[in-house]
C-alpha cells in the first residue's frame, strides 16, 4: 500500500469515526508540487510491546487512545476555523491530486506547507492567520495590544493560555477552552473516566480524574500537579500545553496527546541526572541573580515507548521528547517531567540524522555520530528546558519569560535546550558521570542535528533555533566548512568555549526579557545555509521527517490512526 494510501485510509476512518460528512462546496485550488510536499515525509511504523500489561490495563490503554482522538479534532479548529471544511472536502476527492492534497492536509493540519520559512499555502492563496484560530482572523496584533490596553480589566482573560478571542461587536471577549471546545472535550472526558475505571494505577486514575475536572473547569493547574506524579507502566499525556501554534504572541496553548507504556528500567538508569539538575543551575554561565535556583528539582525522566499521539503534537515533523508541565507556577513547585519517546528516537536516527552526517559531515568525523549521542543529546535537550530563566523581574514587575518575548519566546527557548544540553552533558564529563570520550560523539552528533532541525524550515520553533545556532557557531569558528568537498566540521579546539558563550547569551536575553534584543539575534542568525536551499541536491532522498503509523493503535481500536 502506498504512503499516500496508507495516510489516506486512517484519515478517513478517523473522519468517519467522530461523526463528519465528506462535503465538496468548499473551493479547492489545489496547488501541482503537492505531491513533492508529502514525498518529504516518509511513513514509519510506531509501534510497542504491551504483552507484559494484565488485560485491564490494556483495555484502559485503549480508551486512552480513543480520547486521544478528539484532541485532532480541537487542534485542527485552534490552527484555523475553517479547517474542517477544507478537511472535508478533500476527504471526498477521487483524483490523484485530490488524495495527494489530503495526505498532506492531515500531516500539516490545515492548508500551509509547515516546512514553508511564511508557511506558504499549497491550496489556494490564503495567508495563515499569524493568530490561527485562537483570536479573530482579521485582527491585527496592532489592534489587539490596543484594546487591551484600553481595557486592563480583561488583559488576564484576554491573554489566558485557556482562552479563545472572539469579537462581540465592537469589543474584544475571552471564551473558555471548556466552553469553546465542549463538543470534543465532554466526550474524550468520558473516555477518561472509563479508562480511570479500569486501571489499578492510583496515580493514573488520580490524574484523569483531575485532568477531567480540567476540561470542564478550565483550570489545569491541579491536574498538572498530578501529571507530575504519574507513574504508572500506562501513561498519557493530554490537555493544552505548548503555544507554538500562535505565532502572534504565542500565549495560546494547543491541545495534544501522548499515550505511551513506560520502560521503568531505561527510566531508571537515567535517574542519577534528576539529582544534578540544581548543581546544573548553579553551573550555568550567567550572574547568580539571573539563576533560577529555587525551581523543583523531583523532575522525573521517563523513557517511554510511544503507542499513539494526537493534535498539536501529530502536526508537521514529530515530537521526539518533551518536557512538562509549562506551567511556571507547577515548575517552581515540583520541577517538570522528562519524556523521551525511545522508538520515535531510534526511527529518527536510522531514517534521518546518520544519513544527514554520510552526506554533510567530515567524513574523519562521521564516526561520532551514534545513537548514544542522539539520544543523550534529546536527554539533555529537555533536562535544560527545565533550567534558566523562568519567573523573571521586568521593570520591578513579576512576570515570565514567555509573555516578555511573546512570539519569539519558543524558538529561543528551543535554541537554548539545545546548546545548554550540549554544556551540560560537558559538565557531567567534568563530573565524572560521562566518559571523556563522548566529547567528540556529542558536538559531531549535535552538528549533524543542526542539519536535521533546520530542515523543518525557519517559520517553525525548533528549525528557527537550530539556524541561530549554526550561524551562530559558524561565524565563530566552531563549526568550519570545506567548500570544495562542501563537507562541515566541529573545531575541537574552540566549540566548549563557543558553546558557553551562545548558552550566556540566550540565558541573559532571557532573564531580561529582552524582546528586541532577541529580535536581533534572530536577524543576524537566521538563516539558511546554501546547502539546504529550496534548489540544493545535497540532501536528495533523506526524509526531512516521518509520518508514524500506529499499528498497534489500530489493532486495540480496531482501525484508529
Amino acid at each position: 500500500m502506498s504512503f499516500v494510501r496508507v495516510v489516506l485510509v486512517a484519515q478517513v476512518v478517523a473522519v468517519m469515526l467522530l461523526g463528519c460528512t465528506p462535503k465538496s462546496d468548499v473551493p479547492l485550488e489545489i496547488h501541482e508540487n503537492v505531491g513533492d510536499l508529502v514525498e518529504k515525509f516518509s511513513p514509519v511504523e510506531v509501534t510497542a510491546d504491551i504483552s507484559f500489561l494484565p488485560e485491564n490495563e490494556k483495555q484502559a490503554l485503549t480508551k486512552l487512545i480513543q480520547a486521544s482522538e478528539y484532541m485532532h479534532e480541537i487542534f485542527l479548529r485552534q490552527v484555523w476555523e475553517k479547517n474542517p471544511e477544507y478537511r472535508d472536502a478533500l476527504a471526498g476527492r477521487k483524483d490523484e491530486l485530490g488524495k495527494k492534497a489530503f495526505a498532506y492536509f492531515n500531516i500539516s493540519y490545515g492548508v500551509w506547507d509547515r516546512l514553508d520559512e511564511h508557511e506558504a499555502p499549497f491550496i489556494g492563496s490564503i495567508e495563515k492567520p499569524h493568530g490561527a484560530g485562537y483570536y479573530p482572523e482579521d485582527i491585527t496584533k496592532e489592534e489587539y495590544e490596543a484594546y487591551v490596553a484600553a481595557h486592563p480589566e480583561q488583559k488576564s482573560a484576554l491573554d489566558s493560555l485557556f482562552t479563545v478571542v472572539r469579537r462581540q461587536g465592537e469589543n474584544l471577549i475571552a471564551v473558555d477552552y471548556s466552553v469553546a471546545y465542549k463538543e470534543w472535550l465532554e466526550p474524550a472526558g468520558k473516555l477518561l473516566q472509563e479508562a480511570a475505571d479500569l486501571t489499578e494505577n492510583e496515580t493514573l486514575k488520580n490524574f484523569l480524574t483531575a485532568r477531567i475536572a480540567a476540561f470542564y473547569s478550565n483550570d489545569y493547574r491541579a491536574s498538572d500537579m498530578a501529571w507530575m506524579d504519574l507513574d504508572s507502566p500506562v501513561e498519557i499525556t493530554i490537555g493544552p500545553y505548548e503555544t507554538y501554534e500562535d505565532k502572534m504572541f504565542g500565549y495560546k496553548a494547543a491541545f495534544e496527546s501522548f499515550v505511551t507504556v513506560t520502560d521503568p528500567e531505561a527510566s531508571a538508569k537515567l535517574q542519577k541526572y534528576k539529582s544534578e539538575l540544581p548543581a546544573m543551575e548553579r553551573n550555568l554561565p550567567i550572574p547568580e541573580t539571573m539563576k533560577n535556583l529555587n525551581r523543583g528539582s523531583e523532575s522525573p525522566i521517563r523513557v517511554v515507548d510511544e503507542v499513539y499521539t494526537a493534535g498539536d503534537t501529530r502536526s508537521g515533523v514529530q515530537t521526539i521528547a518533551f518536557n512538562l508541565p509549562n506551567d511556571e507556577v507547577v515548575r517552581e513547585l515540583k520541577g517538570s517531567k522528562k519524556v523521551l519517546l525511545r522508538n520515535v528516537i531510534a526511527a529518527k536516527y536510522e531514517k534521518i540524522l546518520k544519513p544527514i552526517a554520510e552526506r554533510l559531515v567530515d567524513p574523519q568525523q562521521v564516526e561520532f555520530v551514534t545513537s548514544d549521542g542522539f539520544t543523550n543529546e534529546v536527554l539533555f535537550h529537555e533536562l535544560s528546558h527545565g533550567l534558566g530563566p523562568g519567573k523573571i523581574k521586568v521593570a520591578g514587575q513579576d512576570t515570565e519569560v514567555r509573555l516578555e518575548l511573546k512570539q519569539l519566546y519558543s524558538p529561543l527557548e528551543e535554541a537554548k535546550a539545545d546548546i545548554m544540553g550540549v554544556y551540560n552533558i560537558h559538565y557531567m564529563i567534568e563530573k565524572g558521570l560521562l566518559p571523556s570520550s563522548f566529547k567528540k560523539e556529542i558536538a559531531v552528533t549535535y552538528l549533524a542535528g543542526l542539519f536535521r532541525g533546520m530542515r523543518f524550515g525557519i517559520g517553525e520553533a525548533h528549525g528557527k533555533g537550530n539556524a541561530l545556532q549554526f550561524n551562530y557557531m559558524l561565524e565563530k569558528g566552531a563549526i568550519s566548512f570545506d567548500e570544495a568537498a562542501q563537507k562541515y566540521a566541529v573545531n575541537f579546539d574552540t566549540f566548549d568555549n563557543w558553546v558557553r558563550e551562545l548558552v550566556q547569551d540566550i540565558c541573559i536575553l532571557q532573564a531580561s526579557g529582552d524582546y528586541s534584543g532577541t529580535n536581533a539575534l534572530f536577524a543576524k542568525y537566521v538563516k539558511l545555509p546554501e546547502v539546504l536551499a529550496e534548489d540544493s541536491t545535497a540532501l536528495a532522498g533523506i526524509p526531512v521527517d516521518v509520518v508514524p503509523q500506529y499499528t498497534l493503535a489500530e489493532q486495540l481500536t480496531g482501525g484508529m490512526n
